[in-house]
Order: structure tokens, then sequence, then C-alpha cells
């Protein structure tokens, strides 16, 4: 192990909480909070991720504090796995790189109602036609193709494009984040460039840590959490994990530029240019959330296309319908989002910012967001791993109402870029090694196979752990995975 990059201070408040104080750098208006464990506090200080933790605490409005979670790394600007929320009313800003340049990266969780034995002779089948049938890999066009009107109402519509088209249910809206849409997008603020990116990208995997995953359920965590999403041991699941491709990119990049005049029109001092933000309110602000929004929307439409594809490819496979196979969406959660949201701060109720980025929603029992099947439980949160050991199905809690403005983790997390994963890992090694523990991996390069290897990630067992131990999710049920598919 290297020497550790941050040497600032960390003062311990549990075993699963760390802060930065205030007083680390003038101009920061907060502290900084990371969850995690001593031993996921060694690889966080290997990067600059707290420093950057440290540096979005001067963000103007900003309240309670600036939060890392225990799968934070270095990110542009905001680190992933960075938690923000700025007061509105209170001259709170919005920042282009406080979202990321995957807009609404996000993941989608199906049941079946296939057990292990069931499908295990038939997984190199379902790998393939997969494979095949869903286009993967950078700049991979796929073959929903929409006109540029169509282009605007699913920027609009979100899920309920792909629905009304055909490519899903209204049981599958009822179970995604914002039910698929979020309000208040303006495909007046997206550039012709990230127009052009997208056209020929809905219903495409992409490149990178985008993957589709079988699964089989192999840990019960709550009998009770497990029988209320009818869950149980050996049970096949799907996870699907895409964004918002060349278009929430350009959308990113477009915005990140732009506002960086704010900081000089508004006197917002920042102690990195990536950390470039607006006023919420701001024309330029306002520009942004609705071009976001677009993005946003893009994403979710993406996934129930994916989502569509995935069944169609199951139903030939087994040679029955989806239905009949179960193929039900248990939820679909974005990672980096930014949305205007009512919280407690200090005992009044306040319309915030809160910047999520490689961080998970995770509202607590009875929130009126959900929808009423998961008023009881909490909301589905969905933690995907490396392709070589588990992921997670958690649920929110009201601690992360409390604590975190109802966010929690969002994966496993990088410990290795991809260029130092390439130049360390062998590739036919690698497939060997996840042969043997029943792992079927299918990939468009060798060159995404290395820098997706479980070396490159923490490992997810002990975020969740840290998560769970400090109780802003719970844990429902581990998978561990059979077939990926890889961009």
């Amino acid at each position: 192990m290297t020497s550790e990059i941050w040497q600032g201070p960390l003062e311990k408040i549990d075993d699963f909480r760390w802060r930065i104080p205030k007083s680390y750098k003038p101009g920061m208006r907060v502290p900084g909070i990371i969850y995690a464990d001593e031993k996921l506090l060694k690889d966080i200080k290997q990067d600059k991720a707290a420093e950057q933790v440290a540096n979005v605490a001067f963000m103007p409005g900003i309240v309670k504090a600036s939060f890392g979670m225990p799968d934070l790394h270095w990110g542009y600007g905001m680190p992933i796995g960075g938690v923000v929320a700025t007061d509105i009313d209170e001259g709170g800003v919005i920042g282009a790189g406080l979202v990321g340049y995957d807009i609404n990266c996000g993941v989608r969780m199906l049941k079946t109602n296939l057990q292990y034995e069931e499908i295990r002779n038939k997984i190199k089948d379902l790998v393939y036609g997969l494979f095949s049938d869903v286009p993967s890999g950078l700049g991979s066009k796929g073959d929903i193709r929409v006109s540029p009107r169509e282009e605007k109402e699913i920027l609009v519509k979100g899920s309920r494009w792909a629905v009304e088209k055909g490519y899903g249910t209204e049981d599958d809206l009822e179970c995604t984040e914002e039910y698929g849409a979020i309000q208040g997008a303006d495909p007046a603020a997206v550039s012709d460039r990230a127009y052009e990116r997208g056209k020929a990208q809905s219903g495409t995997l992409g490149s990178g840590n985008h993957f589709l995953e079988i699964q089989a359920v192999d840990q019960l965590y709550d009998r009770g959490l497990c029988d209320a999403f009818s869950l149980d041991l050996g049970q096949i699941m799907i996870m699907i994990h895409s964004g918002s491709r060349g278009l929430g990119y350009q959308v990113c990049d477009d915005y990140t530029k732009s506002m960086i005049h704010c900081l000089t029109k508004y006197n917002i001092s920042v102690p990195d240019r990536q950390l470039a933000c607006a006023p919420v309110n701001s024309p330029e602000g306002k520009a942004y959330l609705g071009a976001m929004k677009c993005a946003a929307n893009y994403a979710w439409a993406n996934r129930q296309c994916l989502m569509h594809l995935t069944r169609k490819v199951f139903e030939k496979v087994f040679g029955s319908p989806w239905q009949k196979l179960g193929m039900n969406l248990i939820y679909d959660v974005a990672h980096n989002i930014a949305k205007i949201e009512k919280h407690m701060v200090s005992g009044k109720e306040k319309a915030l910012c809160v910047h999520r980025k490689g961080a998970t929603r995770a509202f607590g029992p009875g929130h009126p967001a959900l929808p009423e099947r998961y008023k009881k439980s909490g909301q589905p949160v969905i933690i995907p791993g490396d392709m070589g050991r588990n992921s997670y199905l958690l649920v929110g809690t009201q601690k992360a109402m409390e604590e975190t403005f109802g966010s929690t983790c969002h994966g496993a997390g990088r410990v290795k870029s991809r260029t130092a994963a390439t130049r360390s890992i062998n590739v036919d090694m690698l497939l060997k090694e996840l042969e043997s523990k029943g792992i079927m991996v299918k990939a468009s390069g060798r060159g995404t196979i290395a820098e997706e290897a479980p070396q490159a990630y923490k490992d997810v067992n002990d975020v969740v752990s840290v998560v769970h131990n400090v109780g802003i999710s719970k844990r429902v049920c581990r998978m561990r995975p059979l077939g990926v598919i890889k961009g």
C-alpha cells in the first residue's frame, strides 16, 4: 500500500463515522462527515476523496455537513460517494460537477420466479442471448430508434414513453424512482450536441462499469422483509446498471463549462473550479436543473428499454411469457442526480437541493414519495458489487432521513483506476477464476474486463456492513453473480 495521500484531520465520532472539522480549511461552512470503518478508511485515505469532501463544504447554502459514503473515491470536483444538500432560500447552489457526468447512472432490479436449479444449464444461452440482443459497449447503438420529436418526448416523459411504446407496464412505473420521470424537464435547455449524442442510444447498455447481471439470492437477512418482497434463497434476480449515455455526459460537459462564469457573477468562492455552481434560483441554476432532469428522464427510459429487451431474451430461452416467469421490477434508483426535496433542518422543514453523486436515495417507511407497496418497508435500495462478489437489496430508514437527507451508498467504490487495473490484471487468469466460481462473463472487449476486475473495487460486503450498522439503510438479502454482460 502506498503512503497515504490524505494527511488532514479526521476525528473519530464512533466506529463508523469520522469528522473533518470545519477548522481544517478557512472557508468551510460545515464539517465533513465520512461513513467508514477502519478498514475502508485506509482505502479512502489513498486518494483525494477526503480533500474533496472538505472542498464541497465551501458550497453556498450547504446545510448540516458534506457527507462521504463508505464507497467514497475521488471524482470530478465532488467525490463519488458524496452527498450534499443546499438550502434554496439561503442562496443554496446547484453544480453540474456535484451530480457528475453520467446523470442518473442508476440501477434497476428484477425478480423472477425461477430458481437456480432451473436455469443452471441455461446460463450460457441467457448470457449469449443478452449479449446479442442488448447493445453494449462504447458508442453502442440500439434497435430502438427515435425521431427528433420523439427524443424530446423521452426527455419529458422518461420511462412512460417506453411503456406507451409497449416496452413495459404501469407497474414498472410505480416501481421506479420519481415514477420514471422527474417533473420540470426543459428540452430547450439541452444543447444540439447533447441531442445528437443521445438520439441513437436509447435501449443501450453503454461501457465501463455498466452491466447486466443474472444473480441468485444467497443470503437472507430479514425474513419479514424478504417475505414482503416475495424473495427466497436460490431465487433468480436480474440487475441492470446504465445511465443517460452520451446525452447526459454532454449536458454535464456543457454546464460545467458555462457555470465557471457564475463563480464571479455570484461572488462564489470555491477551492476547485470543478465545483463551479450557480444559485438554484438563478437563470443558470434553473437552466441546468431543467437540462439535468431531461438527462435523468432519458436514463429512466433507457433502463426501461433495457429491461424490455432482457425480458424478451428470457422469453426466447424459456419459451414462456415474461409475466409467467415472474419478471417483475422491484425498483429502479438513480445514483447521480440533484433533487429538490423537503427535509428537516434544525427542527424546521426546508426546501433543499440534495445532490447525490455515487449515492442512493434511501427514504424511510411512510415517506409520501414512495408508492403504497413500499410505504411500510421503506424504499428499496439496490447496491451492486463487482462481478466477482455480491450485490445487495436494502431498504431506506428513518435514521437516513434524520442524518443523511435520506441517502446511502451506491456500490462497492473503486480502489484502482481503470488504467491501474488494466496494467495489473491478467484477463485470462481472471476469467478462469470467475469461471471456477460459476460466473460467466461476456464483454465487448478484454480491456473492459480488466478495468472492471473485482480487485479494482472495495469489497461491497464491507461497504454495506457500514451503512447497515450505522442504520442509514437496512439489509434485506444478498445476491451472487451467475452471468455478467459488460459494456
